[in-house]
């Protein structure tokens, strides 16, 4: 959770008092009258009374006392224990803090509100509880408009968090919806921020919404096209701009820019608009989005990912990210092969790193072999059996953009792979061990090329592989 880090506790002396003052907040030591004045503080400094006192007064609207700041950021933390939040949210805190954001100019002062509303959120109750205030739904969206970068990274943080509790999901997705300029807003965020913290929960909201909602997902597509994706292209002489591509293209070079890790939010919504026809096409039907998305995705599984000098284990850190780069890539390949950027010359480093994976998902699946079989217990099964199922979507992803490839290789690219290595006899057989059976046509016209290549090489593999001998 983003959070400011825990206070310093109250005195003993004071902590002593409030409890035998019955003055506690549940079975916590923090103090309801303590928690009032706080509260009672942030109600003055929206009233109608000081706002207009201050009104020639801008600095004094936008900076926040530092004791005021330091009460409030205790609130926040104190709002992380349950027994807190369900208190504030009896005390009707929702409406203070809507009070705050609707009519403070204060950034610090926001930020802290919206972060207080989502570490509340993390509770269903009160998730519900704000989730079914509109006037509250429409403040919150509305600070996606804000400016701040903690207050976009606290409001998008509590937005994540509704949207993961299913009871109140659908209410979130249709307010968004029904709020057009958010696109927008995200758009430019994910466009030019250059705050990772604040890309990677943007991401991670959008990467949400387009799971619950593959329409929205599908309009957002559409929004910034200049003709509709179904109009056939004679009627226009220019080619469909995609504004959301271009942004999820720039947040993703961003993020990479500082640590690759967190890559896997980007290249999950990438996966997610290949699912359907129009996101492909937002894709390969925009000539340098397209290609500056092949190029970084290829760079990322040739020289980033899962490199042959780091340990096969390694695989299981990267597979869910490289389940989404290799999807997008094996979609764009399949649909736009006369690109000039998917020349036929990429197809072997493309190899190379295919094969590399399935090497390393073949060691990560061995047993130790000095494994006390069943000593285990069940809960490493059950491990074993979630990383299984990770790695055989993997697998599966992997197999089916390798025989794509293996299908475009003509006899001068074969030749070359032979001779630089990528074709050697050991990665063919790697390679078969996974295409088999499902790919015997792609494998047996691929041992008709290298037979004209390589026949040495070729009579090897067809006699470590005998369901492939002699189809003449």
């Amino acid at each position: 959770m983003d959070r400011n880090p825990s206070p310093p506790p109250p005195g003993r002396d004071q902590e002593e008092e409030e409890v035998a003052g019955g003055d506690c907040i549940g079975s916590t030591v923090y103090s309801k009258h303590w928690l009032f004045g706080v509260l009672s503080g942030l109600i003055q400094i929206v009233s109608p009374e000081n706002t207009k006192s201050n009104s020639d007064d801008e600095e004094q609207q936008t900076e926040l006392d530092e004791e005021m700041e330091n009460e409030i950021c205790r609130v926040w933390d104190m709002s992380m224990d349950e027994d807190v939040a369900l208190f504030l949210q009896e005390f009707n805190a929702p409406d203070i803090f809507m009070g705050v954001l609707a009519k403070s100019k204060c950034p610090r002062l926001r930020e802290i509100c919206v972060g207080i509303l989502g570490n509340m959120a993390c509770f269903q109750e009160i998730c519900v509880s704000i989730s079914s205030d509109k006037n509250l739904g429409q403040v919150l969206l509305h600070c996606l408009y804000d400016s701040d970068p903690p207050t976009l990274l606290e409001t998008s943080r509590l937005l994540l968090t509704c949207l993961s509790q299913a009871e109140v999901a659908s209410v979130w997705v249709e307010r968004i919806r029904e709020h057009s300029a958010i696109y927008d807003s995200i758009c430019f965020i994910m466009s030019s921020s250059t705050n990772v913290d604040l890309l990677v929960k943007v991401g991670e909201v959008v990467d949400k919404l387009f799971d619950l909602d593959e329409k929205l997902m599908l309009e957002w597509v559409r929004n910034g096209a200049t003709q509709p994706l179904d109009q056939p292209q004679e009627e226009s002489e220019e080619q469909p701009v995609f504004r959301l591509v271009p942004c999820i293209l720039e947040a993703a070079k961003q993020v990479r820019s500082e640590n690759p890790e967190w890559l896997d939010v980007y290249m999950h919504i990438l996966q997610l608009l290949t699912t359907v026809d129009d996101g492909i096409q937002a894709i390969v039907h925009c000539p340098d989005t397209g290609k500056d998305i092949w190029n970084l995705l290829f760079d990322l599984v040739c020289h980033e990912f899962c490199q042959s000098d780091d340990p096969p284990i390694i695989l299981q850190e990267q597979k869910t990210v490289l389940a989404s780069v290799f999807s997008v890539l094996s979609a764009i390949y399949a649909s736009q092969t006369e690109q000039e950027y998917l020349k036929i010359e990429k197809d072997l480093p493309l190899i190379d790193s295919l094969i590399r994976v399935l090497q390393n998902m073949e060691q990560c699946q061995k047993k130790p072999e000095n494994s006390t079989e069943s000593n285990t217990g069940e809960t490493k099964k059950t491990d074993l059996t979630q990383d299984d199922f990770h790695l055989k979507i993997l697998k599966d992803i992997l197999c089916e953009f390798l025989s794509n490839i293996f299908q475009a290789l003509t006899k001068e690219t074969v030749a070359q792979g032979v001779k630089e290595g990528q074709l050697s006899k050991q990665k063919c057989s790697s390679a078969f061990q996974n295409l088999l059976p499902f790919y015997s046509p792609v494998v047996e016209d691929f041992i008709k090329i290298l037979h004209e290549v390589d026949k040495v090489l070729a009579d090897d593999l067809e006699k470590s592989f005998p369901s492939l001998k002699v189809q003449t």
